[in-house]
């Protein structure tokens, strides 16, 4: 069993923002494999399915990102997972819009949202896919440029081909291992 995360802030508020790529993601896998996301526990939104012959669990913390460990954490330990089945999806300003990054374990970087799951797991030795958003024209402007709405269709349209990328990227661990999808993707 995997436990897949994406991460984000609550949709009613949030949606169509560049934070909310892990849900994003989420939202599509969900979609393409007819999962529904809807349970309500471990402060979370969830639904269970299968992707490629592998049982999953789709999760979006609804903790708001910066408090995002204390959800999947409760998850592992209902489903008592391992860390080597979790991956975890958000947005990575140091990745350029479009593209994906996967690794098998590392930092949260300025990431605020990895920093709470890699404090409550007290490991960095778990997937994650990092969705690109690139930076903000202005470095003083990074709080509006995550959470601001997507108002360019240009811009949105790139995002778009990250997540794309990202669900590609999921099928593919399903299939064949992270190491394939690192090899396709990276």
């Amino acid at each position: 069993m995997f436990l897949i995360v994406g991460l984000g802030n609550p949709e009613n508020e949030y949606a169509n923002t560049r934070h909310n790529m892990g849900f994003d993601a989420i939202n599509q896998l969900a979609e393409e494999y007819k999962i529904e996301v809807n349970k309500n526990k471990f402060k979370a939104i969830y639904g269970t399915g299968m992707i490629e012959n592998e049982k999953v669990i789709l999760l979006k913390p609804q903790t708001y990102m910066n408090l995002s460990g204390e959800s999947i954490i409760e998850a592992i330990q209902f489903y008592k997972i391992g860390l080597e089945n979790i991956v975890i999806i958000y947005d990575d300003m140091d990745v350029e819009p479009g593209k994906i990054k996967i690794r098998k374990k590392g930092g949260p970087g300025a990431h605020n949202g990895m920093k709470s799951v890699i404090e409550n797991l007290k490991s960095e030795e778990f997937a994650r896919i990092r969705i690109g958003i690139g930076t903000p024209e202005y470095k003083n402007d990074k709080i509006n440029y995550v959470i601001g709405t997507i108002s360019s269709e240009e811009d949105r349209e790139k995002l778009n081909q990250g997540i794309k990328k990202a669900v590609e990227a999921i099928i593919e661990m399903m299939k064949n291992g992270i190491d394939s999808a690192m090899n396709k993707f990276n």
